[in-house]
């Protein structure tokens, strides 16, 4: 397929996110092993697209995203793409959520008089840059029977389970979902100057085990990449 400048470059952590994309995509290239992550050129919605497979976690990500931005350019919007933990009460499975607010969940240096979630020396959250999420919301619309939640998407290297759940409601009783990459990114776009967004579908409710999210990783992850090539379609024509 021809090469070209891409309008955005999507990062999902597994192999079952990047599978919707690529079933929905008109032309795929060979992928490009760059350290962990699989980079694959990809044409979504007839614009050009780069589809990493980063793998789970802030390091994998954030150093699939880095090579991402160093390759093409920091103009080029990252977006954050796949499944995530429900939190809020009224959120259920298969819901999308446009992360328009990312926190890192794991952050804590309040003893320095920083807020809970807060990188010392970085803001306090990330906002998601306004004309992709402006795409997320016309392109849902566009999808059938979706459903499109906004708010704060966290992210924390550890899987959240009940336990952690019920401390996470408790400390951002504003968080919507939790992932293990989305705020990693947004930090990294930060220093960048790069735009971003995270949209992911709800895989799971925090259970006390991975059974809810083994269940339903691969709707959620094709619900959040029927969201993603839609607004894809809205942006660099």
């Amino acid at each position: 397929m021809s090469a070209g400048t891409p309008v955005a470059v999507v990062l999902v952590a597994m192999d079952d996110e990047a599978a919707p994309f690529l079933d929905l995509a008109s032309e795929v290239g060979e992928p490009e092993h760059v350290g962990h992550a699989v980079h694959r050129n990809v044409t979504l919605a007839g614009r050009p697209v780069v589809l990493v497979r980063s793998g789970i976690g802030f390091v994998n990500t954030t150093a699939a995203g880095t090579s991402a931005i160093l390759r093409h350019g920091a103009d080029v919007p990252l977006i954050s793409a796949g499944s995530a933990g429900g939190l809020a009460k009224d959120v259920a499975v298969g819901d999308v959520v446009l992360g328009t607010r990312l926190v890192n969940a794991d952050a804590d240096a309040r003893a320095f008089g920083y807020v809970l979630g807060q990188v010392p020396g970085m803001p306090e959250a990330y906002d998601a840059a306004p004309g992709l999420a402006d795409a997320v919301r016309h392109a849902t619309a566009s999808v059938e029977a979706q459903v499109l939640r906004e708010g704060t998407i966290g992210s924390g290297e550890k899987f959240a389970t009940a336990d952690l759940a019920l401390r996470l409601r408790a400390d951002f009783p504003d968080m919507l979902a939790i992932d293990m990459e989305s705020a990693a990114l947004a930090q990294l776009c930060h220093n960048f100057g790069t735009g971003f967004v995270s949209v992911r579908a709800i895989s799971d409710l925090c259970a006390p085990d991975g059974t809810e999210f083994l269940t339903h990783v691969d709707d959620a992850a094709l619900r959040s990449a029927q969201v993603v090539a839609a607004a894809i379609g809205l942006l660099g024509g």
